[in-house]
């Protein structure tokens, strides 16, 4: 019997020393088990003779009861210990504040606000939402539009070309969003309106200009469309877009390459104070470019000159955004400040609609 004494202490020792569930189970396999060294000696008993089974058998069946009954207490004391040691862990203070929501804290980007408020408003007229590659062909993003060989704007000190490629074609980094006019014209037979807000590029930096910046470009074409179609889409869109009931806009000559005529449109505002008021005062502010879309465009973009015609116009987010919320550094918008995004952003459950308010 002291041997099956000695067996028991050990088990008990080991059942003692087990630090976490894991190794309680492990010693109950190890012991209990289909193999384990108690059922071994278990199986003992079949060849045992009568005298040896009855005191063997009451002996062995003590010892698993023992062993049971350790195991048990042991797991209830890991558990104990286990709930105490989480909820050291999880406790919550209650006397700090508590933190606000992601949707409170999250701000949405002023340029993501305005591209979101340009697109409520050129729905809200009938437009599509088109996009396009930011890296172009030469044919998309200058010859298709019209610019002639040796045009500053195809200049290495204005536009980032890439190296050549086998054939030798040079690809750009977009310097408008222009292209997205050809290849719509391509893919879509008239009539055509669309809005394309997008990133464009150009080798250019201060505090109103960036290498990378987004604009917005519009397209319509059809057999019909004509310069007073242009002016009110124009004015709706600057009346909606800078919340005023009524604006004085004026049209200039100017020129270019892919519109013919070729038009700079400004509108009434009032610098006196610290911030520019549109639709009062007596300054003008120039705010974007416009014009019928030149014929060879409609050609390069597969349609007849003859039977169709159209009017497009493109305007810088970056700016407009400046303009409307005050922001006098166009730097900023790309530094990645959380002061600055905190004090400009949008939350996000703000979306811009027509009905509800652009920017309330």
């Amino acid at each position: 019997m002291s041997e099956l004494e000695n067996f028991e202490s050990e088990i008990i020792a080991s059942i003692t020393a087990a630090d976490d569930e894991s190794a309680l189970e492990a010693i109950r396999v190890a012991v209990l088990g289909k193999k384990g060294s108690l059922s071994e000696k278990m199986k003992t008993l079949g060849k045992m003779t009568p005298e040896e089974r009855s005191i063997m058998g009451p002996a062995l069946n003590a010892l698993k009861n023992s062993v049971n009954e350790a195991i048990s207490g042991k797991r209830e004391t890991l558990q104990d210990l286990a709930i105490a040691k989480r909820l050291a862990s999880e406790k919550v203070d209650i006397t700090l504040p508590v933190r606000p929501s992601p949707a409170e804290v999250g701000r949405i980007h002023p340029i993501s606000q305005v591209v979101d408020e340009i697109t409520a408003i050129f729905a809200d007229m009938g437009f599509s939402i088109a996009e396009g590659p930011d890296i172009e062909t030469d044919y998309y993003n200058f010859t298709a539009l019209n610019f002639p060989e040796g045009h500053p704007a195809r200049e290495m000190h204005d536009t980032f070309f890439f190296n050549p490629d086998e054939n030798g074609e040079r690809k750009v980094l977009r310097t408008h969003t222009s292209p997205v006019q050809i290849h719509t014209m391509e893919s879509q037979k008239p009539p055509i309106r669309i809005a394309i807000p997008g990133k464009t590029y150009r080798q250019d930096s201060d505090a109103t200009h960036s290498p990378m910046f987004h604009q917005l470009e519009g397209l319509v074409v059809d057999k019909t469309a004509n310069i007073a179609n242009l002016k009110w889409v124009l004015e709706e869109f600057c009346k909606t877009f800078f919340e005023v009931d009524h604006i004085n806009m004026r049209f200039r000559p100017s020129f270019f390459p892919f519109t013919e005529p070729s038009l700079e449109l400004d509108i009434q505002c009032d610098r006196s104070g610290n911030e520019v008021k549109f639709g009062e005062g007596s300054d003008w502010m120039e705010i974007l470019g416009c014009g019928m879309v030149h014929p060879n465009v409609l050609r390069f973009g597969g349609l007849d000159p003859d039977e169709y015609q159209g009017f497009a116009w493109g305007i810088g987010i970056d700016r407009i955004a400046m303009l409307k919320y005050g922001m006098p550094d166009l730097r900023a918008f790309f530094d990645a400040d959380v002061r600055w995004i905190n004090h400009y952003g949008f939350r996000p459950l703000d979306m811009p609609t027509l009905f509800g308010g652009l920017s309330s």
